[in-house]
């Protein structure tokens, strides 16, 4: 080897090495960046459906999203994803909230349901990823078919045809057309409710990502609120107490906590693509969608039509 040659390779491998530890650092950059702004906004999405951004930083910084809907507005329906029972006892295959708008053809979604298996060790064990089987916790009605029973003490956001929409302990009335469960019911008629005093590693009392369906008392109004949460200095989250105080101050009827954390997601249909208006946080990863159990979208009328926020 020649004199040069051995000078030049360490400084190959260094520069190899440099590269292989920045390039991370660069994608993640990149993903921060492509998050939306901590500035205000509130803009009409379609007709009957508007949405307003609101970056606060009492009591810590946060970013909420409020998705409001005149259920009244012609065109407007909603959509549960429907369930794909198999023979292995599994309710689902998991997809995005971004798959699920695109196969249905819809305007906007959210994540939905709380679901198992569901975990994380680390980026290469976790489940759980696209395709894999997993299993609804609380009522699942789609389409007008009952893919699952209710569970006490899981309350439901139930769709009906003629009745709008209301919110039930556990199970929706007769003739629901579409039905996704959350966890607790957290505001009921007008009044908070009492939230049970946490457990061992308990999320309802730590500042968290948070997803809310609400409504209004005649159950014509609708609102999906999410909270972005796990990113230091652009999104802390909310405690459920807090989140409470803040849906009653909005005049808010009934409200359900559905799945948190890293499913949080809103998305919205732009032209054949879909884009994220929050910052989903899943494995640790910003702006990354992840893989969930069910979700409920918006469906408004081919005229309608779509302004980006």
């Amino acid at each position: 080897m020649t004199k040069s040659a051995k000078i030049l390779l360490p400084r190959i491998f260094l520069s190899s090495a440099i590269a292989l530890f920045l390039f991370p650092l660069v994608i993640y950059s990149g993903l921060l960046l492509r998050r939306p702004p901590r500035t205000a906004q509130q803009k009409q999405l379609f007709p009957g459906i508007t949405y307003q951004r609101i970056a606060d930083l009492n009591p810590r910084p946060v970013m909420m999203h409020i998705v409001t809907i005149d259920l009244n507005a012609p065109g407007i329906k909603l959509r549960v994803t429907p369930g794909e029972p198999g023979d292995d006892g599994k309710d689902i295959p998991a997809q995005t909230t971004s798959e699920f708008l695109q196969k249905h053809q819809l305007q906007l979604a959210i994540n939905g349901s709380f679901f198992y298996p569901c975990y994380f060790n680390h980026f290469w064990d976790f489940v759980p990823q696209r395709g894999d089987r997993v299993n609804v916790i609380g009522q699942l009605i789609s389409d007008g078919i009952l893919y699952k029973e209710g569970r006490p003490g899981w309350g439901v956001l139930c769709v009906s045809e003629s009745a709008g929409v209301s919110i039930a302990p556990a199970h929706c009335p007769p003739n629901t057309r579409e039905a996704i469960a959350g966890r607790e019911i957290i505001i009921q008629n007008g009044q908070p409710v009492a939230i049970a005093k946490p457990k061992k590693n308990s999320d309802r009392h730590k500042p968290y990502p948070r997803t809310v369906v609400a409504i209004d008392r005649l159950g014509e109004k609708l609102w999906f609120i999410l909270v972005d949460g796990r990113q230091r200095n652009y999104s802390a989250g909310l405690t459920l107490p807090e989140l409470t105080e803040i849906l009653l101050n909005m005049g808010v009827d009934a409200a359900l906590n559905l799945d948190g954390g890293g499913s949080t997601t809103l998305a919205i249909a732009d032209g054949k693509k879909t884009r994220l208006l929050n910052s989903p946080i899943d494995a640790r990863i910003p702006m990354r969608e992840r893989a969930i159990a069910n979700h409920i979208g918006i469906y408004t009328s081919p005229q309608s039509s779509h302004q980006k926020p």
